[in-house]
């Protein structure tokens, strides 16, 4: 899984970053980013795309990885900010903020996906399921998958009645049941489907919870 890294040094590249992000598809709460530069000897068995691993493998990556790492960092971009600008844009603001978290800067950064990421001036490189070929890519998808759990974690006990450690956000049958009985929380993403339906005749403010943001940093290094 290190082709990738290995063809980018043969250009003359030194510090490789690959990003990834968790979070698009979900109902509620942020699009997280995961940007990691590895060193050139790291070996991580087991590491593929977070999808692909259990959580509890995940969690022991999660530190393996950081260890493993010339530079890492994991940004957010909140669920108000999704629903100005949509999820796609959303997201290449999380990976541009991870990437710009790196210290030292990257020269080369592989993306996850098949978009490159908008204003990011150095050379980059978009890789349709990256998260399965480069072992830097799987390495952020770890990180921003762990990182956003928690998040969600955090946010089951601000809103207990969605359930939100069970499914973090996506649209589970429970979690739609949820929403159809308690309206929208101020978490919940307005302009998704399966969200927006019931916008009108609830008000997310109603859902007399703390709304203060879990404790987590934007930018973790």
């Amino acid at each position: 899984m290190l082709t990738l890294e290995k063809q980018a040094r043969r250009l003359g590249h030194l510090v490789i970053a690959g990003v990834d992000e968790a979070g698009r598809g979900p109902l509620a709460g942020p699009v997280v980013a995961g940007a990691v530069a590895l060193r050139e000897d790291a070996k991580i068995e087991g590491l593929t795309d977070s999808k692909q691993l259990t959580e509890k493998k995940r969690n022991e990556l999660y530190d393996v990885i950081r260890e493993s790492a010339v530079s890492f960092c994991v940004a957010h971009v909140s669920h108000e900010v999704i629903d100005s600008i949509n999820i796609l844009q959303a997201t290449l603001r999380a990976m541009l903020k991870a990437v710009e978290g790196l210290d030292p800067e990257p020269d080369f950064v592989l993306i996850d996906g098949m978009q490159t990421i908008i204003n990011w001036p150095g050379p980059q490189k978009a890789v349709v399921k990256g998260d399965s070929l480069s072992l830097s890519i799987a390495a952020g998808s770890v990180l921003a998958k762990v990182t956003r759990d928690a998040m969600m974690a955090e946010y089951s006990r601000q809103y207990p009645e969605y359930g939100f450690e069970r499914h973090k956000g996506y649209g589970s049958a429970y979690h739609r049941e949820a929403i159809a009985k308690h309206g929208p929380c101020p978490i919940h993403r307005k302009t998704f489907r399966g969200v927006r339906e019931f916008t009108e005749g609830f008000n997310a403010a109603n859902v007399q919870k703390n709304k203060e943001e879990p404790a987590q940093l934007e930018l973790i290094k």
